[in-house]
């Protein structure tokens, strides 16, 4: 099993640490980042108000003593050096004259100044340690790229009275232990401490206490375990107890904030009449450890859930979403906290919450924002239970949507599964291990319809978040002595937590290029795009349009019109075309670019402009059960920035063979007068139908979430005249509206080709 790291904390250590605002969940500031060993026991924090995640008044805690820095001399290149010591990769900005308010204590550092390529801040001239002539108002502040350095943790253990510390948690099998399938849910509670890994007195041992381990470890329950069978147990083995009197109240997101005591070094008589305390939990539908768990669980009667988390990098993260009125919709992060987000997780199927996240650091939502101010108490079965207020746009913005980062059950699916040849670790040949006992080997994967939905799963079982690209060739990387492919026809749905959950040809190898160049590959990334489709604008600038044949001729080019139009009477007669604007949004955390850099763009003379992708939307005409009756696609004429929200300066712009892409937080419109802007509508009939617009149809580029790729609208053609109504994304909805949707009044008379 492997440990969760906790905190342990004396009543006075706990007082003491509310009142410094270094509690994990703490809304300001935020608990310092685990330093690397260039730092020199340094710590670092972002503070103040109003701020985002990534951004804020630099505070160093030094000889144990938190402090700022004066804005004198400051630069951009200091401000790069300190984001690098907060775990993100660069900085794109600096603050002075204290923008995020002033600070408390000591000055630490004044007249910086860094190159920006120093490893820690203290290889950077100043006027040393605590010697300052500036006052509060002159704090520095910096804005850091919102991206994580690969493998940066955030601390969570905080040393106390003594130096005494727990810093792990585990589960260990009493019995069967090397043959039970992972993860590990019941067993003995151990704790790490300074001198080793120890036993809890199960003296006062509470389910309060079990839920609380439980949720640490991700499991979002616990059950009765027999007691009297470990009791039996424990008298023919050893113990060392290291931690008793344990009293949780049960909602407590960490075992820290429990009421507990340590043995001292010279307690000879520990636990008397006691046993080592035991826990049984019941682990989520999706790491139910048996076929028989995953059945009885799913035998349950369920209805839809009423939350949701979107664009996490990892299982158990995201943005946390709550369905209203058959709607999806955020919720804002006013007084959010550990225990609502631990709610939230339980309810999910998860463990209690690592951390309750704010300033939109999973990525922006978009339409309604349902909740505001939810205070949970950490007992209620749903989030819905809690205290709250409903909230209008005016109240609050999706820059302040909440997310969270739940506690997982540790499965070891990372080990069955590596990358090697690439340049860093989020890249490279994918190898995978098969076989038994005894018998295990590493192999290849064929390159064969390899592509981004099964690299996500690859990053993903790694934890290395999203897939940049799925390659089907890494010649250019070394393979080493590992040559055999032992695995092809993989297709995974993209939601798999492993690849052994993906379809395959199983034990029969059939790839179709030989050799180890056409073995597959990933590239993965911490963060990633997310389009959206501005769906009540398509809506509102839907129209019918007879166009003449002479003025499509760029457009039959472009296969643009329906198959029917090539034996059209050219350059006499005309097009019926339903023409709509598309407002495409990048909501996610990185750029959205063309998966071809401009080397292979398509010059295309008849509209003069270059194609970066072949097909970025597809539209398409159906009928109730899902056929096809007219159908355009829309190639990548050119992927700009043409509006961007406030505070974001665009970046890509088509004009003289510029960069294409679409910037965070902007959105590239496409009007309804541009060529190809349409669905070729001449053979259709009168009737009802479902208008249905997809982006990134082949999934060429990859995005954090694609289930919102696609709208879909209501439309009634009466020959003549075209209504478009109900425009929505296609997971906006709940299931049951979405069934409504679908089977509208007078869809079921339509005539079709």
């Amino acid at each position: 099993m492997r440990p969760v790291s906790i905190w342990q904390r004396s009543p006075w250590g706990l007082l003491l640490c509310l009142l410094c605002s270094s509690c994990l969940g703490s809304p300001s500031p935020s608990t310092a980042p685990e330093k690397r060993a260039g730092s020199q026991g340094l710590r670092f924090r972002l503070a103040g108000f109003p701020r985002k995640p990534f951004e804020g008044r630099v505070e160093i805690q030094r000889a144990g003593e938190w402090g700022t820095i004066c804005d004198d001399d400051f630069t951009l290149q200091a401000a790069h050096v300190l984001c690098r010591e907060l775990g993100f990769t660069e900085a794109t900005g600096w603050t002075h004259s204290a923008k995020y308010g002033p600070g408390t204590g000591r000055i630490w550092l004044d007249n910086l100044s860094c190159s920006g390529t120093e490893q820690s801040v203290t290889e950077c001239a100043s006027r040393g340690w605590g010697n300052s002539d500036c006052t509060h108002d002159e704090d520095a502040g910096v804005i850091c790229k919102d991206q994580r350095l690969p493998g940066f943790s955030d601390s969570n253990v905080i040393e106390v009275e003594q130096h005494l510390q727990v810093e792990e948690v585990r589960l260990r099998p009493a019995v069967g232990r090397g043959r039970r399938p992972l993860p590990v849910t019941e067993g003995l509670v151990e704790v790490r401490l300074p001198e080793g890994w120890s036993q809890v007195c199960d003296k006062g041992w509470s389910a309060h206490n079990s839920h609380v381990v439980c949720g640490m470890l991700g499991f979002p329950s616990e059950k009765r375990v027999n007691t009297a069978f470990y009791r039996l147990l424990a008298q023919r083995q050893q113990h060392s107890f290291g931690l008793h009197g344990v009293a949780c109240v049960g909602t407590e997101a960490h075992l820290s904030l429990c009421s507990l005591e340590f043995y001292r070094a010279n307690d000879t008589t520990r636990c008397p009449g006691g046993a080592p305390a035991v826990v049984s939990c019941v682990p989520g539908p999706l790491y139910a450890a048996s076929s028989g768990q995953r059945k009885q669980q799913q035998s349950k009667p369920q209805g839809e859930t009423r939350v949701r988390l979107k664009g996490g990098a990892h299982p158990g993260e995201g943005r946390v979403e709550v369905l209203k009125a058959s709607t999806w919709g955020t919720i804002c992060d006013r007084k959010w906290d550990l225990q609502a987000a631990s709610v939230v997780c339980r309810e999910l199927g998860f463990g209690s919450a690592r951390e309750a996240l704010s300033g939109a650091r999973m990525g922006q939502g978009m339409g309604a924002i349902h909740l505001s101010e939810v205070r949970c108490s950490g007992q209620e079965p749903s989030l819905w239970k809690c205290p709250h207020k409903n909230i209008t746009a005016e109240d609050c913005s999706h820059s302040q949507d909440a997310g969270v980062r739940c506690n997982l059950p540790y499965t070891g699916v990372e080990t069955k599964i590596r990358l090697s040849g690439g340049r860093s670790q989020h890249e490279g040949r994918v190898e995978v291990q098969i076989g038994g006992p005894g018998s295990l080997r590493w192999g290849l994967i064929c390159g064969d319809d390899w592509g981004t939905l099964e690299a996500m799963v690859v990053c993903r079982q790694l934890g290395l978040g999203y897939a940049n690209h799925g390659l089907q060739e890494t010649w250019y990387w070394d393979s080493g002595n590992i040559t055999e492919v032992v695995m092809s026809g993989v297709r995974c749905t993209g939601s798999e937590l492993s690849l052994d959950q993906c379809a395959h040809h199983g034990t029969h190898i059939a790839c179709k290029r030989t050799g180890t160049r056409f073995t597959a590959g990933v590239i993965c990334s911490e963060t990633a795009s997310d389009l959206l489709l501005h769906s009540a604008l398509v809506q509102e600038t839907a129209y019918i349009e007879d166009r003449p044949l002479h003025m499509l001729y760029c457009a039959a080019e472009e296969n643009c019109l329906a198959r029917s139009a090539r034996s059209a009477n050219w350059p006499y007669g005309h097009r019926r075309l339903l023409r709509f604007s598309s407002q495409i949004h990048n909501l996610g955390r990185a750029d959205f670019r063309p998966k071809a850099g401009r080397h292979s763009w398509v010059w295309h003379e008849c509209h003069g402009h270059y194609h970066s992708m072949d097909i970025f939307t597809h539209y398409d005409i159906l009928t109730p059960n899902g056929t096809k009756v007219a159908e355009g696609h829309k190639a990548s004429f050119c992927l700009e920035d043409t509006e961007c929200q406030e505070d974001v300066s665009k970046r890509y712009e088509c004009a003289n063979f510029g960069e294409q892409g679409i910037t965070v937080g902007c959105w590239d419109l496409y009007r309804h007068d541009i060529d190809c802007q349409w669905i070729d509508i001449t053979d259709v009939k009168p009737g009802n139908y479902i208008l249905q617009v997809v982006i990134n149809p082949n999934f060429e580029v990859a995005e954090s979430d694609f289930t919102n790729n696609a709208m879909k609208c209501n439309c009634k053609y009466d020959g003549h005249r075209i209504w478009v109504h109900n425009c929505h994304i296609g997971d906006a909805f709940s299931e049951e509206a979405n069934r409504k949707f679908e089977r509208y009044p007078g869809q079921t008379s339509n005539q079709v080709i």
